[in-house]
């Protein structure tokens, strides 16, 4: 039954995966790290981490360490980076719900470069003028259990490698089990494309 249980589990948590219909669509593959004058205006798909927020003149804009995209254009979850980047979007995002370590991805022009100081030194960060964005769900972990075995099977119950004559011979027994630990993949926490903010289960 566990055999069954394991990739049925697999095959649910992909089935609820979807892309949100906000961020389809073709853009140029120009990573933040290349963003220069001759790409202020283009439309760019970008996401990442948040690093952290600031509020001006009706206006949020978040700082973003920069992460490739999976296929359902989410933010991946690796040790590499195309560059930081600043999104901007009108209204106010709440700091706590739009905080330092969430996931995001953003569609928006390029509006300039800002340079700003990370530990003495001079960083260009193309800002973004964010016309849609998604916050994604924070990402949960489980372990899977792999192998096959009986939580109840003793190798050797009795001390001696020979099951004894007239005792049950325990549940079958093959190959190693061990436990792994895996992160599901997150789904779309908030979504915005130019209105208030929405649930995904709000939508029709």
């Amino acid at each position: 039954m566990r055999f069954l249980l394991i990739p049925l589990l697999v095959l649910i948590l992909a089935s609820c995966t979807a892309v949100p219909e906000q961020l389809q669509g073709e853009f140029p593959d120009i990573a933040p790290s290349q963003a220069g004058p001759g790409s202020f205006g283009t439309r760019v798909r970008w996401g990442g981490v948040i690093l952290g927020s600031e509020h001006e003149n009706g206006t949020t804009c978040l700082e973003i360490l920069s992460r490739k995209l999976d296929k359902y254009l989410r933010p991946e979850n690796e040790d590499f980076t195309a560059g930081r980047y600043i999104a901007c979007k009108p209204g106010f995002q709440d700091p706590v719900v739009f905080a330092q370590g969430r996931e995001v991805t953003t569609i928006g022009q390029i509006r300039n470069i800002r340079v700003r100081e990370i530990d003495g030194f001079r960083y260009s960060y193309p800002v973004l003028d964010t016309d849609s964005l998604v916050l994604w769900e924070k990402r949960r972990k489980v372990v899977v259990y792999r192998g096959f075995s009986d939580p109840f099977y003793y190798r050797y119950p009795w001390g001696y490698p020979y099951w004894g004559w007239g005792y049950p011979r325990p549940f079958p027994h093959s190959g190693a089990t061990y436990a792994e630990e895996r992160s599901l993949l997150p789904d779309a926490s908030v979504i915005e494309s130019g209105t208030p903010p929405v649930k995904p289960e709000d939508k029709d």
